[in-house]
């Protein structure tokens, strides 16, 4: 690229934690890049009638230019983005979406204009974190939790038996179809699967990852090969932005109806390798021990991301993106995965954040930037055996073994998040290291923070 021709860039405030980078790519690096790739591809271009790399320019015009032009344009703006980004060291979060330049047009003899917007992290001072107050709760199981877990586990091994009619928490699977009120379509999915609402819950439920309160009147009690129609208004943080406001239509055609039938203790017992019902019972007990502990440590580390955002000012959108929202939910997501949730209920979270106020919304992400600019203070790293034990550690709780999970963390781009998952939990445990510590009763525990709640 010509030492003598620069980018010409202007950086302008976009709105809390966005910035607008406007560049103006001199015509003489356009014509430039453009002319090396087209040496590229005359030097490889094998045609009809010539020797490779023998072929005149006009021919290699006629072929390849669309393809050069292209290849062109990736490469100016690439480096563009990159040098505005070093130059006016901006700490930007992600990378602009590829739509971000579909209508930039690269044309010999002109210069290249591009405006993008980008999310930053904001600029803010961190509170003391030395010596705060936290309470510790006492992790002793209550009465009753392993033999509730246990009922859990026989649902969750249990089978499938085929109803003509479903009945409160019974289960459907078929095909969902959302629209929107225009007619566009968001999702057409085979094998949805939903439960109509138990008779002790509230009639609400959840169908293609949205919370709709009155599903229990809305479903009834269809029969396979019925067709029903679920409305429900998109959750204000959904990380579809289209979906966001809008009247949604779900035609669900149901093609099963089951229910499920807990496994026998017995089958339990024989499908983990132990001697009886009471080395289940121990089973069970350490591993609710364990996520009790690990519950133990999450409110904890709770205290200090809510002692941090309360004493951390700064500016922040009143509405999430399309990219703020997903890093919410999968930040959450991780989180529950760490906790031993079942699946079903985290995606009952899911769509529970999703429906969440703004106001909510807007905190999980204030806690995102505040813990990234306290794990730069503190220097918090993150070394591939921690990432191993964190992906062992939801293995054990899904039942799988933990190549399994690493391969589907990396295949569904979750690998980044868990990076993060640890990366804060290493931050708070550091800042817990500092704090005046409390220890307390649960009951104890539950009362303070209830009236801290409400205060």
């Amino acid at each position: 690229m010509s030492d003598t021709a620069t980018n010409k860039v202007q950086i302008h405030d976009a709105g809390p934690c966005r910035k607008k980078i406007s560049i103006e790519i001199p015509a003489a690096v356009v014509d430039e890049t453009i002319g090396e790739s087209f040496a590229t591809v005359a030097h490889e271009a094998a045609l009809p009638g010539f020797r490779k790399g023998r072929a005149p320019k006009r021919l290699i015009e006629r072929r390849f230019g669309g393809y050069v032009r292209n290849e062109a344009r990736g490469r100016l703006i690439s480096q563009a983005y990159q040098d505005a980004v070093e130059s006016h060291n901006l700490k930007v979060l992600g990378q602009p979406p590829a739509s971000a330049f579909e209508n930039v047009e690269v044309e010999a003899g002109k210069p290249l204009t591009l405006e993008l917007e980008v999310e930053v992290m904001p600029e803010f001072d961190l509170p003391e974190l030395k010596g705060i107050k936290i309470l510790k709760p006492d992790a002793t199981l209550p009465e009753g939790m392993v033999d509730d877990e246990i009922k859990k586990i026989c649902v969750n091994e249990g089978t499938l038996e085929d109803r003509d009619t479903p009945e409160p928490g019974d289960y459907l699977m078929g095909k969902a179809v959302m629209t929107d009120a225009e007619g566009a379509e968001h999702y057409n999915i085979d094998g949805a699967v939903v439960q109509v609402p138990p008779a002790d819950g509230d009639g609400s439920g959840m169908i293609l990852g949205v919370l709709v309160a009155n599903f229990a009147e809305q479903v009834g009690t269809p029969k396979a090969g019925d067709e029903i129609t679920i409305k429900v208004n998109g959750p204000e943080n959904h990380e579809v932005e289209a979906l966001r406001g809008k009247d949604l239509s779900v035609a669900y055609t149901v093609a099963n109806v089951y229910k499920i039938i807990p496994a026998p203790l017995a089958d339990l017992v024989a499908k983990f390798g132990l001697t009886g019902e009471d080395q289940l019972r121990e089973m069970v007990a350490a591993r609710l021990q364990q996520r009790a502990e690990i519950q133990q440590q999450s409110v904890m580390r709770q205290q200090i991301a809510r002692h941090l955002s309360d004493n951390t000012t700064f500016d922040l959108p009143e509405g999430l993106t399309s990219q703020q929202a997903a890093r919410n939910l999968e930040r959450r997501r991780m989180e529950l995965m760490y906790r031993g949730v079942d699946q079903r209920e985290i995606e009952t979270h899911m769509a529970e954040l999703r429906a969440a106020s703004a106001q909510s919304a807007v905190r999980e992400l204030k806690q995102f930037f505040i813990l990234n600019k306290a794990a730069e203070q503190l220097d918090v790293q993150v070394d591939e055996q921690e990432l191993n034990a964190q992906i062992y550690r939801i293995a054990q709780e899904q039942g799988q073994r933990p190549d399994a999970v690493r391969d589907a963390l990396i295949k569904n781009g979750q690998i980044q998040t868990l990076f993060q998952q640890v990366r804060e939990h290493k931050t708070l445990d550091a800042v817990l290291a500092d704090a005046a510590i409390e220890e307390v009763s649960a009951d104890e525990f539950n009362k303070r923070m209830k009236e801290a709640t409400a205060s």
